[in-house]
């Protein structure tokens, strides 16, 4: 595009919180007509820039002016009346209503909700690559259909400038491919992308313009094409880009965890939603489980963990001599107090309690065992000393151990909940999605605590949607879909195509 416009413009943004400055004097100029990357490592600033940009917040300072004027975003209604729309990483759908529902609720008085409605909504489907019934219950949708609705819905309210915060977070590599094949072909109808991503890789192949933000300020703008990756990761983080590769086996002939036909039935049906899963995880061994979400992943670690109740099969915990427990009877606490560190694939439901401080977090789970208690007492004065452990080896960036959880950015959450679940001396380690939506800094650390605790005989279960962590950390690769486990891969010789085709069933199907 010659001579391009600015569409926005952000000028000396600052925004302050108690403790700390999440942004300081921020620049940004995104233009008309271009997919403009947002980069920096958890806790940078991206996030609260974009709630910025997009009405959520409010900052103390700077300015901010769209299509040349200048404006003031009061909430998210103000921003979309700019044309601002925002498709956020944890999408914001219904999901016991229609995809027609989902769009058009809430924005009736723009085209109503008759045949003018349906007309601009088939139109948008089109236009985004929106494949499914405008009359399907999203529930029954996958991860990229459910993504393109949430395109078609901030579409419809008029958006010319789409927020996209970590849109591949979930999905396969054909996904990808398929949606920056949308983002392209808008990009050249006129619509303007503002891209939020960790993957350098991916914001190198899809972005014309890359900002940088490092400690809440503007680092750089550079052009992709003439920047590396690892370039890219030193301007954000000040050293090279961390690789997952674990190449040397630690592997032995020790069984820690057996899972025999493990079936389990949706709540008050007689739908299968495990189906005679089978595996074992040894000693210094990482099993990754592979599979795009909502096959089953999440209800075989929720059952695991004694979360959810079996309807078939048995789960089976090895001591070092050799003796089985059996899982099926025990709770969650009894389960985790016989040796299972579990990182949870949604910390701020399942891992941390957001309004209590760091110190009062390090208890969860651990509420019968020292350093936490002595007997039946807690312990407090060995708690606060444990966590502030935690925080020097995890590089847990904190003001104190007093901060509530809430008030750290995505990255130190998930480390403070890693330092923890590896502080049990855990004998099995249930490691659901361990580095989604944290920077290349934290995900280094992660993935090295995880191979030194490898190295050290722990046997660890992972679950993830990065297919380079899975390859690249997993010593054997399961590949799940439906409910069952379809495919055995090895991390040695399998590409991340190769297992994108195994988990959408194409391989099946061909």
């Amino acid at each position: 595009m010659s001579n391009p416009s600015p569409v926005v413009e952000l000028s000396g943004i600052t925004k302050r919180f108690p403790g700390v400055v999440a942004n300081s004097d921020v620049n940004l100029t995104v233009n008309a007509g271009e997919v403009h990357a947002v980069c920096g490592e958890n806790g940078a600033g991206k996030s609260t820039l974009m709630k910025i940009l997009y009405g959520m917040q409010q900052p103390d300072e700077g300015t901010i002016t769209i299509n040349g004027g200048q404006v003031r975003l009061r909430n998210p209604q103000d921003a979309i009346r700019a044309g601002i729309g925002m498709v956020h990483q944890h999408f914001m759908l219904a999901d016991n209503l229609t995809v027609r529902e989902n769009v058009l609720l809430g924005a009736e008085s723009l085209h109503g909700i008759g045949r003018k409605a349906g007309a601009r909504l088939a139109e948008l489907a089109k236009q985004t690559g929106l494949e499914a019934p405008l009359d399907a219950l999203v529930e029954s949708l996958g991860v990229a259909d459910r993504q393109r609705v949430e395109i078609v819905k901030v579409l419809y309210r008029g958006a010319k400038i789409i927020i996209l915060d970590e849109p591949t977070a979930v999905l396969v590599p054909q996904e990808v491919d398929a949606l920056f094949d949308t983002v392209r072909e808008m990009r050249e109808q006129g619509f303007t992308f503002i891209f939020i991503s960790h993957k350098l890789d991916e914001v190198r192949a899809i972005a014309d313009t890359v900002t940088v933000i490092r400690r809440g300020t503007t680092v750089g703008t550079v052009d992709p094409k003439t920047v590396s990756s690892r370039e890219l990761a030193e301007m954000m983080i000040g050293s090279q880009l961390p690789s997952p590769q674990t190449r040397e086996s630690t592997v032995t002939d020790r069984e820690v965890l057996r899972v025999r036909g493990l079936g389990l039935k949706a709540e008050g049906t007689d739908r299968s939603v495990l189906d005679d899963i089978s595996f074992t995880v040894h000693a210094g061994e990482v099993l990754g489980i592979a599979g795009v979400e909502g096959n089953g992943q999440t209800e075989l670690v929720e059952t695991i963990m004694g979360l959810r109740k079996q309807t078939a099969g048995k789960i089976e915990l090895v001591d070092a001599d050799g003796k089985a427990r059996e899982l099926s009877r025990l709770g969650t606490l009894a389960r985790r107090e016989a040796g299972i560190g579990y990182i949870a694939e949604d910390r701020t439901r399942h891992g941390l309690l957001l309004t209590q401080p760091l110190w009062a977090n390090r208890i969860l789970g651990y509420q019968s065992r020292e350093p936490v208690s002595r007997g039946q007492l807690l312990d407090i004065s060995g708690t606060r000393k444990d966590t502030e452990r935690i925080v020097h080896d995890y590089d847990v960036r904190t003001p104190g151990i007093d901060v509530p959880a809430g008030a750290l950015s995505g990255g130190n959450q998930q480390k403070l909940v890693v330092g923890r679940e590896l502080s049990g001396a855990p004998v099995l380690l249930i490691a659901s999605h361990p580095t989604r939506g944290v920077d290349v800094g934290a995900q280094a650390l992660i993935w090295e605590q995880i191979r030194q605790a490898r190295h050290q005989g722990l046997a660890v279960l992972l679950i993830s949607a990065d297919l380079d962590e899975l390859i690249g950390l997993s010593d054997t690769i399961q590949v799940m879909l439906r409910g069952r486990l379809v495919s055995e891969a090895d991390p040695a010789t399998v590409t991340p195509q190769e297992l994108g085709s195994a988990m959408t069933g194409a391989e099946e199907a061909a």
